[in-house]
């Protein structure tokens, strides 16, 4: 079966996309930290980076270099944190997160509860601050 990251990338379930290209997809994490929390995977299904092929593993980190600097042009922040946790899906992911503070970025905190409203404009400002 299918990830519901392979999913999202098939267009199964909808997302607030940010940007894609032949082999990586961004989109905003559902149950964020902070607003602007955005994942990136690559649209190959492998559960850990580390497993991914290198030219594909080598080339994730240009393609999050992108939406970081989009992602930093559109909120106020220290800089962007980039995390690999991995466990709650079975498909390699990144998170990225505009943050000014360490605690910005504790998954144990509550996530925010974010309408779609809200997720469509967040979208939208980072994706008018994209360079692709």
């Amino acid at each position: 079966m299918a990830s519901v990251f392979s999913r999202i990338v098939s267009g199964e379930i909808p997302s607030y996309k940010i940007a894609e290209d032949d082999n990586y997809f961004a989109f905003l994490d559902i149950h964020p930290l902070v607003r602007g929390h955005t994942l990136v995977i690559p649209k190959v299904e492998v559960n850990k980076l580390f497993d991914l092929e290198d030219e594909i593993y080598q080339g994730i980190f240009p393609f999050c270099k992108k939406i970081a600097t989009a992602i930093e042009s559109s909120f106020t922040c220290d800089r962007v944190a980039m995390m690999v946790i991995g466990l709650e899906v079975p498909h390699a992911h990144i998170h990225l997160m505009p943050i000014n503070a360490m605690g910005d970025v504790d998954f144990r905190k509550p996530k925010l509860q974010l309408d779609g409203e809200e997720m469509i404009q967040i979208a939208s400002k980072i994706k008018s601050n994209l360079t692709i």
